[in-house]
């Protein structure tokens, strides 16, 4: 007999009830009549005796569909492949195509998968950090920005707040509050929270003034930012940046003050 179908009987035997799942679970939430699929990583200790730390991860627009899977195939989901034991909860929703995180369906179906995932798998508020590439690093900024009471600590890369593409930008966004100067008014919003942002200056999709005028705003602004740009880099600084050694001690030292 396999040994994981023995631990599964031997479990259900002695105990009454059938493990918990680890690894990538799909969930689905629907609102306004229609379905949203997503995905949470559980690691491979999860016990509910805990609250577990939660990483809410904005895919970018190739990703982008109704599948429930392919927010799956980009950036920090390929480091959970190779860590089973990987010490948080990751929440990753979809983002239908030709839309954005910031549109107002994109938005509430995402945080509400986020919090019915905080509820199953005993998230703690306190520890709750976002991040995002390409056009999640946008949604990274954007929601930073709006919720910044939220989030122990955002992650964005290769995003901004000024966009070449022709997304609907909601009416709270930076960008429609202050034309004139979109990174500072982020700064202001973000405040306090942690910031460590990244981007390649190679990168032909997304400028790499976007990176550098946001966190120089912050910086100015007296925030807690720090900033890693790799010289040579094109759009693709993802797989390098969910990489970096000290970053995930570096999230998960973060906590945001809530009980």
């Amino acid at each position: 007999m396999p040994s994981n179908l023995f631990l599964f009987l031997f479990t259900v035997f002695f105990s009454g009830t059938p493990p918990q799942e680890t690894g990538f679970l799909s969930r689905s939430v629907e609102l306004d009549s229609v379905t949203y699929l997503y995905q949470v990583f559980v690691p491979s200790g999860w016990s509910p005796d805990q609250k577990w730390p939660v990483i809410f991860f904005l895919h970018g627009a190739g990703e982008r569909g109704a599948d429930g899977a392919r927010q799956t195939e980009e950036g920090l989901p390929e480091i959970l492949r190779r860590k089973p034991d990987f010490p948080a909860i990751v929440v990753m929703p979809q983002c239908r195509r030709r839309t954005w995180w910031g549109a107002p369906a994109m938005e509430a179906q995402a945080f509400a998968a986020l919090e019915a995932s905080m509820k199953e798998f005993n998230g703690d508020p306190a520890r709750l950090y976002l991040t995002g590439l390409s056009m999640g690093g946008y949604g990274t900024w954007a929601f930073g920005y709006k919720y910044p009471e939220k989030f122990a600590a955002l992650v964005p890369i290769c995003g901004g707040v000024t966009s070449r593409r022709a997304f609907p930008v909601p009416n709270w966004h930076p960008a429609v509050r202050a034309p004139e100067d979109p990174y500072t008014e982020t700064a202001r919003g973000i405040g306090s929270v942690p910031v460590w942002a990244f981007h390649g200056d190679a990168d032909r999709s997304v400028p790499v003034t976007e990176s550098r005028k946001l966190t120089e705003a912050i910086e100015k602004a007296g925030g807690d930012v720090k900033y890693t740009e790799y010289p040579g880099v094109g759009h693709n600084s993802w797989d390098r940046a969910y990489a970096e050694e000290e970053l995930i001690a570096w999230i998960l030292s973060q906590r945001n003050g809530q009980d």
